[in-house]
């Protein structure tokens, strides 16, 4: 097995009046990519010969969408999370929702939240729904891939138990292993998904959408992605460990979803929506 890398949680940490400001990794994957999404979606508008007609937006308004882009990922991250992940633990107690920094963000509940603002924003502005949906399909995968190396950074969300030789020894994941020690090692998940959802999907969207003109077809590129995402997110779960708290007993969903280890995982569950809708918009695009 490859021991796990002694990294800090933390870029940074000082010590402000005996309190302790630290700038996290996972914090910094949001920053980055965030920005990243308004550069290339600037660099998008301002490029008309990608259109078909005109770009849907100019750059003026792609700074007022950033800030609508940042309270969907935050408040439906962290909501998502809330309902579809652990909501019986945040019922006991409410006052854990605000909690943020303690962790817990959902990915589906951040998309959801990106749907709506970006659905809100292009009735407000007059901005065509599916050439939004592009240009936000193009920004997300950065952010994906920073996200999970984050993740792996923090020794959380890794995988099943494996015998294959690049498995990690994550600290804290000794649990129900079969070695005596209490050791084992298990898929780097977080790392595939940067691999598959993040860098491949970014590489193959900005390729398409610069080179290749799958702008002018409204609608392609976000298909695209929620077909690549989709996909990638459903294999990555197999080797996934699943969410504690949907194979325990006290969890009647749970165990519906997930039992004795067989069945879908509630990250599989969510992403069957987003096969269809991809494939939808897919087909829709193709025959425009």
């Amino acid at each position: 097995m490859i021991a796990f890398p002694d990294i800090s949680p933390n870029v940074f940490s000082v010590d402000l009046f005996g309190h302790e400001l630290a700038l996290r990794w996972y914090a910094l994957a949001y920053i980055i990519g965030l920005l990243w999404g308004w550069w290339i979606v600037v660099r998008a508008v301002r490029t008309p010969d990608l259109w078909a007609d005109r770009p849907p937006m100019v750059p003026e308004q792609v700074e007022r969408l950033l800030t609508w882009m940042i309270l969907g990922v935050v408040l439906g991250g962290r909501l998502g999370y809330v309902l579809f992940y652990d909501f019986s633990s945040y019922v006991q107690d409410p006052s854990q929702i605000f909690r943020v920094w303690q962790g817990g963000m959902s990915f589906h509940g951040g998309f959801a939240g990106v749907v709506v603002a970006g659905i809100w924003f292009s009735r407000r502005e007059k901005i065509p729904m599916l050439s939004m949906g592009d240009l936000l399909a193009l920004a997300a995968p950065m952010g994906l891939m920073l996200g999970r190396i984050a993740n792996f950074i923090n020794a959380e969300l890794w995988g099943r138990q494996t015998d294959l030789p690049w498995g990690v020894a994550f600290p804290g994941a000794g649990q129900n292993c079969a070695e005596l020690v209490g050791i084992c090692a298990r898929h780097p998940s977080q790392l595939y998904e940067a691999a598959l959802e993040g860098f491949l999907l970014l590489l193959l969207l900005t390729v398409l959408a610069f080179r290749h003109g799958w702008l002018k077809k409204p609608g392609a590129i976000m298909g695209l992605f929620l077909i690549g995402y989709g996909f990638a997110r459903f294999l990555v779960e197999f080797v996934r460990q699943p969410d504690v708290q949907f194979i325990s007993e006290g969890n009647p969903l749970g165990l519906a979803l997930h039992i004795g280890g067989y069945g879908l995982t509630m990250g599989q569950l969510l992403t069957l929506p987003m096969l269809a809708a991809g494939l939808w918009f897919a087909f829709r695009a193709r025959k425009a």
